[in-house]
């Protein structure tokens, strides 16, 4: 990151990435987008803890939908190639994007000033999710992890590497 030795020799700054809500739960047929933005997840999560005690911030920004171009015919390239097997999972994934296309909720104004003002406040978060629709399906994904890790809990204990 360029930035970082002028804000090195400051002791101030603050880094804002944008990720997606794509970047905490995954959908089929999109893992390519899902793969780079919790790329982008992780290494913002990283440099906060790496920068923080020099004055830096970081706060990696996750929107739901909102009414841009980016499920648009000029964003999004689709490849001609379909294939059966993956009808009711990617399939469908392509089918909705193109169709929630200009039908998202999230307004792009009230969604910068959101980010503008959480970055402004006296202690700006690390992770900002922007939009209910991502509040909501950020919430689905920890609670089933929560369970999913509660029904597996006496497996996971069993792994220890201590003596019985």
């Amino acid at each position: 990151m360029a930035v970082l030795p002028g804000m090195r020799a400051r002791r101030h700054g603050r880094i804002v990435n944008i990720s997606s809500i794509g970047g905490l739960v995954t959908y089929p047929g999109v893992g390519y987008y899902h793969m780079a933005k919790f790329a982008i997840e992780a290494m913002s999560d990283t440099l906060a803890k790496e920068v923080g005690l020099l004055g830096i911030g970081v706060t990696v920004v996750a929107p739901g939908a909102f009414r841009t171009g980016f499920r648009g015919p000029d964003s999004i390239k689709q490849s001609a190639t379909r294939i059966g097997d993956y009808d009711d999972t990617a399939g469908n994934g392509r089918v909705g994007t193109q169709q929630g296309h200009g039908k998202q909720a999230g307004d792009p104004a009230r969604g910068a000033r959101a980010i503008v003002a959480a970055i402004e406040a006296d202690k700006p978060p690390v992770h900002l999710l922007i939009g209910g629709d991502a509040l909501d399906q950020w919430r689905t994904r920890l609670d089933g992890w929560r369970q999913e890790i509660d029904d597996w809990e006496t497996v996971t204990r069993g792994t220890d590497f201590q003596a019985a």
